[in-house]
């Protein structure tokens, strides 16, 4: 129960006792239960807000930063220098930070979740930088590209920190401290995001960033092939 609901409990109990017959009593419950109820709103307004951050901020801006990503090694012609290598890194860091998205998006959050996603973002982080170390010495990388990698780096460490406000209990739980038990099963949200935004967020990193970097990993493959043959 929140912390608001407990006092408002706890009002309508007191003004029971008293019997509730005096008006002025009555009265200044009501008014005492209207402010309790305004401050459960306030205690609310920095998880919504959280919420609202990951949903309509930080996600399109992850899924743009892919697609421009994937823009900045086509116009570097990745096909013709890093090559096979490089493009495989890439789809193997789409996959590393799809797996928690995916969890996120219908699944409950909870201490798997982010035991997985710790580990995912590490991973992920490891990967990036043995690609960019390979980048580095067979083709250019241009100041706004790493720009761009900066996004894809922190974004993923942003949106994991506001899912830590949203369900601090289990990050807590997770290292063996807070009221919480830690919760190691995989189940459906028991309150699911609308099913227009998990479908539209799904068909967004579908469409923009998964078919973009595999079309790369298939022209990374033909000009390898162009070259063998030659």
């Amino acid at each position: 129960m929140r912390p608001g609901a407990y006092l408002r409990l706890g009002l309508v109990k007191a003004c029971r006792r008293a019997g509730g017959e005096s008006e002025t009593l009555i009265c200044a419950g009501r008014c005492a239960i209207a402010s309790a109820r305004k401050v459960e709103r306030m205690t609310d307004m920095p998880m919504q807000s959280a919420a609202i951050l990951l949903m309509y901020v930080i996600l399109p801006v992850w899924i743009a930063a892919g697609l421009t990503d994937y823009f900045c090694h086509r116009i570097s012609h990745i096909e013709n220098n890093a090559g096979t290598p490089e493009s495989l890194l890439h789809l193997l860091q789409f996959i590393l930070v799809a797996i928690p998205t995916f969890l996120a998006l219908l699944g409950e959050i909870n201490a798997m979740f982010f035991l997985v996603a710790a580990l995912a973002i590490i991973c992920h982080h490891g990967v990036a930088y043995i690609d960019v170390r390979y980048a580095n010495h067979t083709r250019g990388i241009s100041p706004f590209e790493q720009m761009v990698h900066s996004f894809l780096e922190i974004i993923p460490i942003t949106g994991f920190l506001l899912l830590a406000v949203l369900h601090w209990g289990q990050l807590l739980a997770l290292i063996g401290v807070g009221p919480e038990f830690a919760q190691f099963g995989l189940h459906f949200k028991s309150q699911p995001l609308p099913i227009w935004y998990v479908m539209a967020a799904i068909a967004a990193a579908a469409l923009l960033n998964a078919l973009p970097y595999l079309e790369e990993l298939l022209r990374c493959l033909r000009a390898q092939r162009e070259r063998h043959r030659g």
